[in-house]
């Protein structure tokens, strides 16, 4: 099976071509290939299926197998891998996901995709529909008890949950502890990603994640646009955000006139490959 590394600033995932190439079992195929020591090494797998709604489908499955229903640097590389390889000539294309449909504006250098925006959608306020058990809506700056110690939070999907919180030295935070008590807290019943963010200035941040079913990531292109609503929100930044992660920074807009989030940053290919043999069933 061929399949593409490639990665949104850090945000790694292996591509396979599912126009030309078939995978029986995503699940199981996303644990082999994510491993970093006996398979390929990714934080998970993205399959690119036809869509009878848009011009490309985007299944996404995290590094523990589990699907995610949607994810900012990995829809980038998706633009970039179906432009790069003339599965489109088109500048401007659509990409079905299990958070609806994306829209794409490519810029393009050289014949490559050098720079991808993506028109996520609307932010998700209602708690119900995040999800997070919280009677307060929307929830923003609430307190929440986490492994015996009091944060607060806001709480925002776009696409998939994510809860803000907001804290000084980011850097020095044990992630790899507090991350998983997040993750499955009982307030959140589909688990959570959770963005740990320092506000530098009106327009600045930097912002560390940690993925529900895949642990701290250098990137989170979703985190980052929750993070952005989150901010704005609580009054502590302006309506356009540069997010700065371990893997680099995305450029993060929420259109408060249109309700619309946009996120603007890189993707690369890293390499293409052969799977010669393939865990039994996939």
């Amino acid at each position: 099976m061929k399949f593409t590394k490639m990665h949104g600033i850090g945000n790694d995932y292996v591509y396979v071509n599912c126009l030309e190439e078939e995978v029986k079992n995503p699940s199981e195929l996303s644990k082999f290939v994510s491993d970093r020591n006996f398979g390929v090494g990714s934080d998970g797998l993205i399959l690119i299926r036809p869509s009878d709604q848009a011009d490309f489908h985007m299944d996404i499955y995290n590094s523990d197998g589990s699907q995610a229903e949607m994810c900012g640097n990995g829809i980038r590389c998706v633009g970039k891998y179906v432009y790069d390889n003339g599965l489109t000539d088109k500048t401007e294309i659509t990409v079905d996901t299990l958070a609806g449909i994306k829209h794409l504006d490519l810029t393009v250098e050289e014949g490559k995709v050098s720079l991808v925006r993506v028109n996520m959608g609307e932010p998700i306020l209602a708690p119900d529909k995040i999800p997070v058990r919280y009677e307060n809506d929307p929830v923003v700056d609430v307190p929440i008890n986490v492994n015996g110690r009091l944060y607060h939070i806001t709480c925002v999907s776009v696409g998939n949950p994510h809860a803000v919180v907001f804290m000084n030295h980011v850097n020095d935070l044990d992630l790899a502890v507090i991350g998983p008590f997040f993750e499955n807290h009982t307030r959140f019943p589909k688990r959570i990603n959770t963005e740990f963010v320092e506000v530098l200035d009106r327009n600045t941040v930097n912002m560390r994640v940690w993925e529900r079913g895949a642990g701290e990531a250098l990137a989170c292109g979703t985190g980052a646009c929750a993070t952005t609503v989150a901010c704005i929100l609580n009054g502590k930044t302006e309506n356009k955000v540069t997010v700065h992660l371990k893997g680099g920074e995305l450029e993060v807009e929420w259109d408060r006139e249109s309700n619309q989030i946009y996120m603007t940053g890189t993707a690369t290919s890293v390499f293409d490959g052969e799977l010669l043999e393939l865990p039994e069933g996939c």
